[in-house]
């Protein structure tokens, strides 16, 4: 068995809806995280509680003349309530009604063993069950018991109604009113187009629909916590990680800054994080193992009311293992610092999967901050699992790139290519590193001074790779700004102009010496997000403007945003179209939702795009570029056609081997447009249809970084309804991993199938640098520093 294939800890049940979630939290002395900022009150440790008003909210206590009882209820007094007191009822049927206007309602109350199940309806829509029930004599007080962020802007009435009851006991309950919030939002663009549904804490809305030339972008469902990172783990769920902070997403009596997304019904699953995700990278490993890496320290005081219970995430390396079936009750992640970490602090690095199956850890800074410099730089890459490069030994090997490019180098741009080196690109540089001899070779610098990484960030895809052209790599690197890293914050404003600059450059000595091909997108971006497409095409969505990643660090910001002037609608790039019209907006549907700063967009096996967060903030916020859970799909027309399939299972591909499967073309699939909308290359000079396999990783996305996306076409032939397609020559073109197949007729994708690509087995392991990495590193070395106890 693998080291990091390791057993699950306690099992605890929460206050609302969840069982079968784990926990393990470490106290430690808090020390100041999150940019180095703080708010008001922050530095006093408080008994932690989720109740929290976001800035934007307002709160309303249980004795609020706006709240109405019906039955018998009783006034409870104690400081641990809020405004130290609460209304109590265990009389079966006994009602409270509230109406206010805004956006969203959240309840608090009490949780024990004491509470039960109540009814909650909004507007008069079917009542839904919430139980308050917690497994312990010791009340949970000010706990979220129900929320629902969905509602459109107007005015609306809450109900609860007590049952008196819980599941196995026949003795009455009780139902606490502790308090509202209010989330008062803002009436969106398209709410006369909104029809307003069913109402619930778990339940799938589809707020906003719009159509447009057959590409269509839906508003559904909420993420429960922050989409500041995402990535798909199996047909039917998403991962979705934030860092710490006031979710209305609870698990063992706290927010939840993890949670599972359910694709297919929208129900979302809390993750018991035991350390602060804030700005880490991810990748999945040969054997379907997700690690999530790195992160920030500890948070502190009434920002997070010092008892979260998170751990240091800076040296983090966090194990989801593989949870490909439906339910995911037992799926959960797993920390152990004490045997599984990285030998350095790193927040805002970039992961990327190698052709062994190992993960490279690129470089990211030291401890929180905004920009990078001398000082918090960590110039350094390391492996996991570690490895002895040219004696490292397990330890971080130094890479002067990292000090070339400073000071906006954070979330370097990274791909593994198909001889087995490592493109890099940070600020305006980039490089070709081939990490067995540890060897950097310069590549030409970007154009026209433009910088594309944090907090300039733009956004890269390899683009795709054909065995037509013998797997040329060609990288395409899009947004950014011309800002001067050197630039005090004070001199930056959220008004200057982003770039609408993309450059492409193909990987071979030719191409490196051709340089970079520059072109412009019809709109200037910071911080977009660039999604391959099956058929081979991009989709760019996200961004902004103008300004700069990041929050509360420039001039004129809006709220705490340091960017400003969203930008609304997508963007179709075909890269095999001519120079100079390989852009489109035409029939694009534009949102109404900004995706500024920590918003991430992904392909869905489904095959359309998945595009949720953003939160320009210190904490939750609903003021204006507040914190956003709602979820939107954008699905090109193919969503809406006939399309092929696979309809054979296929689990396992390996490396040039041969497999055949069984698949299915619907009549009417060929056509003159692909399924993305664009023309067919020539529409008029054959009937005969057209047929590929794309072999997509769909990657671990944060902060515009899409480092393991990839698509491959593999060498394929049929024979009736028998397609044969032949695996990836080896790990260099495909590293080995997840996968997921697409069967495309005429530019119409079918539905992604997963797959395993290589033998499955676990990525090699070194067991002397490992040795030696947990001998010559501290645990929580930045606490350390800090001289705090975190022996426990």
């Amino acid at each position: 068995m693998a080291i990091w294939r390791l057993k699950r800890i306690v099992v605890i049940h929460t206050c609302i809806f969840f069982v079968n979630v784990f926990t393990a939290f470490v106290s430690a002395t808090a020390v100041s995280a999150w940019n180095g900022h703080t708010t008001p009150g922050s530095t006093t440790p408080t008994a932690f509680t989720p109740f929290y008003v976001p800035p934007g909210a307002k709160a309303y206590d249980s004795s609020s003349p706006l709240i109405h009882y019906t039955g018998k209820w009783e006034t409870v007094y104690s400081s641990g309530y809020y405004h130290k007191s609460t209304q109590s009822t265990s009389q079966k049927g006994a009602t409270i009604s509230f109406t206010f206007k805004g956006t969203g309602i959240e309840w608090f109350g009490t949780c024990d063993r004491k509470h039960g199940i109540a009814y909650v309806s909004i507007d008069g829509h079917k009542p839904r069950a919430v139980d308050a029930f917690y497994d312990d004599v010791i009340p949970l007080k000010q706990q979220r018991i129900f929320w629902d962020f969905d509602l459109a802007y107007g005015t609306h009435t809450i109900k609860i109604t007590n049952t008196a009851r819980r599941k196995g006991s026949s003795k009455s309950t009780f139902c606490d009113i502790d308090a509202f919030v209010v989330t008062r939002g803002v009436k969106t663009k398209y709410q006369d187009q909104s029809s307003q549904q069913d109402s619930s804490f778990l339940a799938s809305q589809e707020l906003e629909s719009i159509v447009s030339s057959h590409w269509k972008l839906t508003q559904k469902g909420t993420t429960g916590v922050h989409a500041m990172q995402l990535a798909i783990i199996s047909s039917s769920h998403a991962l979705i990680v934030d860092k710490v902070e006031h979710n209305p997403l609870t698990i063992s009596g706290h927010p939840a800054w993890g949670a599972l997304y359910n694709l297919r019904t929208h129900a979302i699953k809390p993750l018991n994080m035991q350390s602060n995700s804030f700005c880490a990278g991810g990748t999945f490993l040969s054997n379907g193992t997700l690690i999530n890496v790195g992160g920030n320290p500890i948070v502190e005081g009434r920002t997070s009311s010092a008892d979260f219970g998170d751990l240091d995430g800076l040296q983090a390396i966090r194990i989801l293992q593989p949870c490909d079936s439906d339910s995911v009750d037992d799926c959960d992640m797993y920390e152990n610092h004490s045997r599984i970490r990285m030998a350095s602090p790193r927040w805002y690095n970039t992961v990327v999967r190698l052709r062994d199956g190992s993960a490279m850890i690129i470089g990211g800074s030291k401890r929180g901050g905004w920009m990078n410099n001398v000082t918090t730089n960590n110039p350094t890459i390391e492996y996991y699992p570690p490895k002895n490069i040219r004696g490292s030994n397990g330890l971080p090997i130094h890479l002067d790139f990292l000090v070339r490019t400073l000071n906006s180098n954070l979330f370097p741009i990274a791909f593994s290519l198909p001889d087995g080196k490592v493109f890099i690109a940070a600020n305006r540089d980039a490089m070709i590193y081939d990490w067995e001899r540890n060897e950097e070779r310069r590549l030409p610098q970007l154009p026209n001074g433009i910088r594309v990484t944090y907090p300039m960030t733009g956004t890269a895809l390899l683009l795709p790779l054909s065995p037509a052209n013998k797997y040329q790599p060609e990288v395409l690197i899009c947004g950014g700004s011309n800002i001067p890293d050197d630039k005090a914050s004070y001199a930056i404003s959220s008004q200057d102009p982003a770039s609408s600059q993309c450059s492409r450059l193909v990987l071979t000595d030719k191409g490196i010496d051709d340089g970079w091909q520059v072109e412009s997108m019809p709109e200037a971006r910071i911080m977009p997000d660039a999604v391959l497409l099956p058929t081979g095409n991009v989709i760019i969505v996200n961004g902004a403007g103008t300004g700069i990643s990041g929050y509360g660090n420039v001039l004129h910001q809006v709220g705490t945003s340091n960017a400003d002037h969203p930008v609304l609608t997508p963007v179709l790039y075909d890269p095999l179209a001519i120079h100079g019209s390989r852009f489109s907006s035409a029939g694009l549907p534009s949102s109404s939702i900004p995706r500024l700063y920590h918003s991430v967009a992904t392909l869905t096996p489904a095959g359309d795009v998945m595009i949720a967060g953003s939160n320009p903030n210190l904490d939750r916020s609903e003021v204006k570029y507040g914190t956003e859970y709602r979820v939107e799909w954008l699905s090109p027309p193919y969503m809406q056609m006939k399309r092929p399939e696979i309809v054979e299972k296929v689990t396992h591909i390996g490396f040039g081997k041969e497999v055949k499967f069984q698949v299915t073309v619907p009549p009417g699939v060929h056509g003159e447009e692909k399924g993305d909308g664009s023309p067919s290359v020539d529409p008029d000079a054959d009937t005969t249809i057209q047929y590929e396999v794309a072999l997509m990783d769909l990657g671990y996305v944060t902060h515009a970084n899409h480092a393991n996306t990839r698509l491959v076409y593999l060498d394929c032939s049929r024979v009736d309804n028998v397609l044969k397609i032949v695996g990836p020559p080896d790990g260099g073109v495909y590293p080995p991993g997840p996968g997921w197949i697409y069967y495309v007729v005429d530019g119409v994708p079918g539905v992604g199938v997963k797959v395993m690509i290589g033998d499955g087995e676990s990525p090699p392991v070194d067991k002397d640098a490992w040795e030696n990495l947990l001998q010559k590193s501290l645990v929580d070395q930045y606490e350390h520093s800090k001289g705090m106890d975190v022996s426990e």
